[in-house]
């Protein structure tokens, strides 16, 4: 589970309720002082949300980008519906494509973990309304064997015992091993309590099952493409996200001090490898 740094954004990132052709998305939208420079859109992981970019809001407009981080369905602060049909990798894939419409299209696609596989398949549905794609700590198939049993675990609790959202949090706090954050936890709390159980089931067997979709991405052209991960990573190992950015013929950037989060690990230098990535391929046409 990423811990973000703060709940809390900051001056330059206003949040609202994102309207589109789709619904309504909770976003932080971050604006530089004068002509944004480009739009980046970013999509958060498996029981995240759009505070997991919170801390790369100010360097990345400060570089001359807005930002928009975003809620998919049924995360967090936007609403979503008790069908797990409703989480299908298709429908969220268009959710991803009318948000780009809402926030002003082609914009620079960021996708984390999860978020990087739905961005993928937004990409593969319709290519036209990005500029760049760069997927963080998100790998070619499905995820490790070692995640594959903590969602088998999850979601046995959610559909098979019946237990409710609070239970599964004491019992996620209980496996976790603690780790250092300035983030109250009680914030973690509330995030986790507001996300839909139809949304984890769904989203979580997605990951366990997810095919290999490499050679369909590297197909599409133009589109730069970059790969970001920590330097360790125990949900897709490095070597594998190496071997995908070979693959797709991709920018590769590994972050030092970083684990599967590097956006709250080191959200400064994760936020200035993206809009180096951005500004180069900008250069490039």
């Amino acid at each position: 589970m990423s811990r973000p740094p703060t709940f809390t954004p900051p001056s330059c990132a206003r949040a609202y309720q994102l309207s589109t052709r789709r619904g309504h998305f909770a976003v932080l939208d971050a604006r530089p002082e004068g002509t944004p420079r480009g739009t980046a859109l970013l999509m958060p992981g498996f029981t995240g949300s759009k505070e997991d970019f919170i801390a790369m809001l100010e360097p990345l407009t400060a570089a001359g980008y807005r930002a928009v981080a975003v809620d998919g369905r049924g995360q967090y602060e936007s609403a979503g519906p008790d069908s797990q049909e409703a989480y299908a990798q298709r429908e969220l894939a268009a959710d991803v494509l009318a948000q780009a419409e809402a926030v002003g299209a082609p914009v620079h696609l960021v996708g984390h973990s999860l978020g990087g596989q739905i961005a993928r398949a937004a990409v593969l549905t319709d290519a036209g309304p990005f500029l760049t794609l760069t997927l963080i700590s998100s790998g070619p198939a499905r995820i490790s064997p070692s995640q594959q049993e903590r969602v088998r675990l999850l979601s046995e609790a959610l559909e098979l015992t019946h237990m409710d959202m609070g239970e599964v949090w004491e019992g996620i706090r209980a496996m976790e091993p603690p780790e250092e954050t300035d983030v109250d936890g009680g914030d973690l709390r509330r995030r986790w309590l507001r996300h839909n159980p139809a949304q984890l089931l769904a989203t979580g067997r997605q990951l366990t099952v997810e095919p290999d979709r490499v050679a369909e991405l590297a197909a599409v052209h133009p589109l730069p493409r970059h790969v970001m991960s920590g330097e360790r990573d125990d949900t897709w190992p490095v070597p594998l996200l190496d071997d995908m950015a070979r693959r797709l013929d991709a920018r590769r950037t590994v972050i030092e001090g970083a684990e599967h989060s590097p956006n709250t690990d080191q959200p400064a230098r994760t936020a200035a490898a993206l809009s180096a990535f951005w500004d180069s391929a900008d250069s490039t046409g």
